[in-house]
């Protein structure tokens, strides 16, 4: 039996754990975190006790200005990248010229510059890069990409892409340092690349240009002296009673131990009042996306919708098949005034809704005949059942015998970028974009 892979991380927040936990229980056997980085020391100490509860030796730190010595030292095969989106071109280039392969969590970076800088640390180190789009891996969109493949709906000639972020989860992107756009480049960079790689998965497609329209029309404090939400708190801990827009770092204990009992390393505040001033990404969008294929997509994104989930419309030559998930119905506050962030994270943590409930189903009507339901496998974990199957191919390196095409590699991290980086350009200009507009260096 072969020696486990050797791992470093860099970037110890909350999506951090999900690797952590993985690689000191179900896949030890495969991988060992041997190295970590983080500015804030914090929250190594947090996630120290995994190790010491595995009973595995905890991994050593390397201060970020080390990443170099911390890849050769340690003789890393692979390093996870899961710090904020605005430094993933830089650590994961410098993490290729030392010598590893890098897994990095989408998006693959934040602009067109990060993208050439890191293909050029590509083609100068010959180590590769994996980009990790989890809702690949969920049974309902897995099952979508078999009943396009199998010409169930004859050739694609049109996608309708409708996402709803709801009043907790939405909001949480207004609290966090993704507020910023020159730190996650807006939600059509850090949450939309998810969507657009599902589309360009899909239907098997490149995007080639690209318009956007859109703004900040709920959060913020413009629109919060417009509806007369003036005067709040800077923060929600210690201010969160009878308030739905704040949060409570003290009543959570990951959010305790990771941010509120480690701010004053570095200052970072991630209960932030999302009706501040200065918040610089939008909030309401809406995206048209021509591709290669000939297929055209429409997209919209709203974060303050009173539900949460997305539906999906794919057109064909010979029908048209529609997904539809709710991941939760409402957003009803719990007796103990609290509620889970992000709902799609955590099965089975959803309120009861009898009208809108939680759940999803994919329907198939083909020209000329009734419409039919396809069944959808049961899923592992949060996601959509897609972060079991996501780590379990991303440790063992499945690619060869993986026939929908899951595994994403630098190129689809790429194509689900540039159609932000694109919409976040023709927001700026009013003006469609070209894929070849962006000047990529591929």
């Amino acid at each position: 039996m072969s020696e486990p892979e050797r791992y470093g991380l860099i970037g110890t927040g909350s999506r951090a754990g999900m690797y952590i936990t993985a690689a000191t229980t179900a896949h030890a056997d495969v991988a060992r975190l041997v190295a970590w980085s983080d500015p804030n020391p914090g929250r190594l100490d947090y996630y120290e006790r995994h190790f010491t509860d595995a009973g595995q030796p905890v991994p050593a730190r390397y201060a970020v200005p080390d990443i170099e010595r911390m890849v050769s030292e340690q003789n890393l095969d692979r390093v996870v990248v899961t710090s904020p989106d605005f430094t993933h071109a830089e650590y994961v280039s410098r993490v290729l010229r030392a010598g590893a392969d890098v897994v990095v969590e989408k998006p693959l970076t934040i602009d067109a510059d990060g993208v050439r800088r890191i293909h050029e640390a590509m083609l100068e180190s010959g180590h590769e890069v994996i980009t990790t789009f989890n809702y690949r891996y969920s049974p309902r969109n897995s099952s979508l990409k078999q009943l396009i493949a199998s010409g169930g709906i004859g050739q694609v000639t049109s996608v309708h892409f409708e996402w709803a972020l709801d009043t907790v989860h939405g909001a949480d992107y207004f609290r966090r340092w993704h507020r910023y756009k020159e730190n996650s480049g807006g939600l059509l960079i850090h949450k939309s690349s998810h969507h657009f790689d599902l589309v360009n998965w899909w239907i098997d497609a490149s995007p080639v240009r690209v318009f956007a329209s859109g703004g900040l029309r709920f959060y913020g404090a413009e629109n919060a002296r417009a509806r007369g939400l003036a005067g709040r708190p800077a923060r929600g801990t210690g201010h969160a009673d009878g308030d739905p827009f704040s949060l409570d770092l003290s009543q959570n204990p990951a959010y305790k131990g990771l941010y509120l009992d480690v701010e004053h390393h570095d200052g970072y505040l991630r209960d932030r009042d999302v009706f501040d001033e200065g918040i610089t990404i939008e909030d309401n969008l809406a995206v048209l996306v021509d591709y290669d294929s000939g297929v055209t997509m429409s997209y919209s994104l709203n974060a303050h919708s009173p539900w949460e989930g997305y539906r999906v419309t794919v057109n064909g030559t010979e029908g048209r098949a529609e997904l539809e998930v709710v991941e939760r119905g409402s957003v009803l506050i719990g007796d103990d005034g609290t509620v889970i962030v992000d709902p799609s994270a955590i099965p089975d943590a959803d309120a009861t809704d009898d009208l809108r409930p939680h759940g999803d189903r994919l329907i198939l009507q083909r020209h000329w005949q009734p419409a039919e339901e396809v069944p959808i496998p049961d899923g592992i974990g949060g996601h959509g059942g897609g972060d079991a199957y996501l780590l379990d191919h991303l440790f063992h390196r499945t690619t060869a015998d993986e026939p929908l095409q899951r595994v994403a590699g630098f190129s689809d991290g790429v194509k689900a970028v540039s159609v932000g980086i694109a919409a976040n350009r023709s927001l700026e200009t009013g003006l469609p974009v070209r894929y070849t507009d962006l000047e990529l260096g591929l």
